[in-house]
């Protein structure tokens, strides 16, 4: 069992006690203690496995969960939760989890009505069955029929690129109100979130009446759910919402510090603060003894009053950003214009839409100075992949394409090459030998053991021939979780060879995850951030792969693309 699988054990046990009505602060240290192994860049089972190490020793990980921990990696279960999962039914759960409905009205609806499904409950309301129960009504059965729609369609985060269309909508629409001084979107958008599930903008307006007027004019808003004096919510298409919220200007710097997050972040922030006899809320930062104002304006005098220097969005997590902040040791992120490559990208000879021409101009307008043309290889039938006939001859329409660029872009002849379900690659070494750059993928046999993964593409890292291990996990957001596969020991494989590990910039994939660009920037290993582009169009996806990076606590001189041609050259 992996770190992730550990993590989500505790926060379903959280979850479970938490719906007993168990005591919080046994509940809040699960939590923690779920954060704190989802958050590690090493393996828990290594450290348990160390002798001279004890995971108790790590912040947030006490000698209980440590011990559970243990259980955990031994048997693969956890006996209190199978309890737990037994005396608690799942729709319960998930009844409890429809707006206006808490745990018990849910424990009412699924043993009055014997609910064994949200279908269930959908016909007991639409029956009349819900109404007559006593406490409910007819008006709350409605509620329930609005809520389950609702839930139901905003239970999928969109992905972060989705939402970053959303909020320059917005944001241009926004522009257009007078009344606005200053605005900044806020939340898991603002770090860069993969998934998010709601927006949040902040304003400072001279009339905020007038403010959120033009935001209930937004062309897409389907339903205003709640106004107030200095918030207002609105439903945006289905069910996405968006918050707004007006604040003063001395206040403006604080709640946007507050509202991006993350809350172990901000816990953390109260802490340092308390500690120096500051308190920071939403409304700025104040002195305990006379509750005077000290900052609030902007977040940089924030976190000045308690010693710290500004963190990037994307750092604020509660991971290491606190220490490096401590030390002087923030890293300069890298950002969209510092990438002079891109080394993954598809054409018309497989599953592309473009031509090789059409690809490396669109590069060129794109600012970057070197490309690598990477189709598919054969075992990826349905895409057309090539075999080794077919890829020299489009090697060949490279070399003659060339001259044209020449001074403007180079233009790697390379190949996404698979790596087969039995292990070994895809096409021959005498082939691959001939590839600028070769990249190696697995798109089959995604189902395979932990143990058959990892050690497919540790071959594949072992080959001299094998430059970078594309989209390393296979994720795809929403739709499929990563393949089981030991990251750890990928990673340090990865670093022994001197094999580059991708970062898949498709807003659909995003893969390495932070955790593990973390890890590899730890290890050393080269970064290649990539738009898997099937068009010219896809070029443009490259910022989201650079937010990711950045929540990875990347730099520039941590991913090879950066570099000049003539240093990447080298690196080859």
């Amino acid at each position: 069992m992996d770190n992730s699988g550990i993590a989500a054990v505790f926060e379903e046990l959280a979850e479970l006690l938490e719906f007993k009505g168990e005591n919080p602060f046994r509940i809040r240290a699960y939590k923690q203690g779920a954060k704190a192994i989802r958050d590690l860049d090493e393996s828990v089972a290594e450290i348990v496995a160390d002798p001279d190490r004890k995971l108790s020793d790590l912040s947030g990980i006490g000698k209980t969960l440590a011990d559970k921990t243990k259980v955990l990696l031994e048997t693969g279960e956890l006996p209190q939760l199978e309890k737990l999962r037994g005396e608690i039914p799942e729709v319960m759960i998930q009844i409890s989890r429809i707006p206006g409905l808490g745990a018990k009205k849910a424990a009412t609806l699924q043993k009055e009505l014997e609910i064994g499904s949200l279908d269930d409950l959908r016909k007991a309301c639409e029956d009349g069955s819900v109404a007559k129960l006593k406490g409910f009504g007819k008006k709350t059965a409605d509620s329930i029929l609005d809520g389950l729609s609702i839930a139901e369609q905003a239970a999928e985060r969109i992905y972060w690129s989705a939402g970053d269309d959303l909020a320059r909508s917005i944001g241009e629409h926004m522009q257009g109100c007078d009344s606005i001084e200053k605005m900044e979107w806020a939340g898991s958008y603002r770090r860069g979130r993969d998934t998010i599930g709601d927006l949040d903008l902040l304003v400072v307006a001279k009339d905020r009446d007038a403010a959120m007027d033009h935001l209930e004019s937004y062309p897409e808003r389907s339903q205003t759910i709640g106004r107030g004096d200095t918030k207002i919510s609105i439903r945006v298409g289905k069910a996405f919402q968006v918050d707004m919220r007006c604040v003063d200007a001395n206040q403006f710097g604080s709640a946007l510090q507050y509202f991006t997050g993350s809350q172990a972040h901000n816990i953390r922030t109260r802490r340092i603060a308390k500690e120096q006899g500051l308190k920071i809320s939403e409304y700025g930062v104040f002195n305990i003894d006379d509750e005077s104002q000290v900052a609030g304006e902007t977040e940089q005098d924030v976190y000045a009053a308690i010693g710290l220097p500004w963190i990037p969005p994307e750092l604020r997590e509660d991971r290491m950003e606190f220490k490096l902040a401590e030390k002087g040791q923030l890293p300069e992120l890298i950002e969209t214009p510092d990438v002079r490559g891109d080394l993954h990208m598809h054409t018309t000879a497989t599953d592309g839409q473009n031509t090789i021409r059409e690809m490396a101009d669109a590069a060129i307008e794109r600012g970057l100075k070197y490309i690598a043309i990477t189709d598919h290889s054969q075992r990826v039938t349905m895409a057309m992949g090539l075999d080794p006939e077919r890829l020299r001859e489009q090697w060949k329409q490279i070399d003659e394409v060339r001259p044209e660029y020449e001074g403007k872009l180079v233009i790697l002849k390379g190949i996404e090459c698979d790596i087969l379900e039995s292990g070994g690659m895809d096409l021959p070494d005498d082939v691959l030998a001939e590839a600028d750059w070769v990249l190696a993928s697995v798109h089959y046999g995604q189902r395979q053991s932990r143990e058959q993964i990892t050690d497919r593409i540790i071959g594949a890292i072992k080959n001299e021939h094998v430059d970078c291990i594309a989209h390393p996990t296979g994720r795809l957001l929403n739709r499929r979780p990563p393949y089981e596969v030991d990251m750890d020991a990928v990673l340090q494989a990865a670093a022994e060879s001197g094999t580059m590990m991708e970062l898949n910039a498709n807003p659909a994939r995003l893969d390495l995850n932070e955790i593990h660009l973390a890890a590899a920037k730890k290890l050393g290993i080269p970064i290649v951030i990539s738009t898997d582009a099937h068009q010219t169009a896809g070029l443009d996806v490259m910022r989201y792969g650079i937010k990711q990076a950045r929540r990875g606590g990347l730099t520039k001189v941590d991913v090879a693309n950066t570099k000049t041609w003539k240093q990447f050259q080298k690196l080859l």
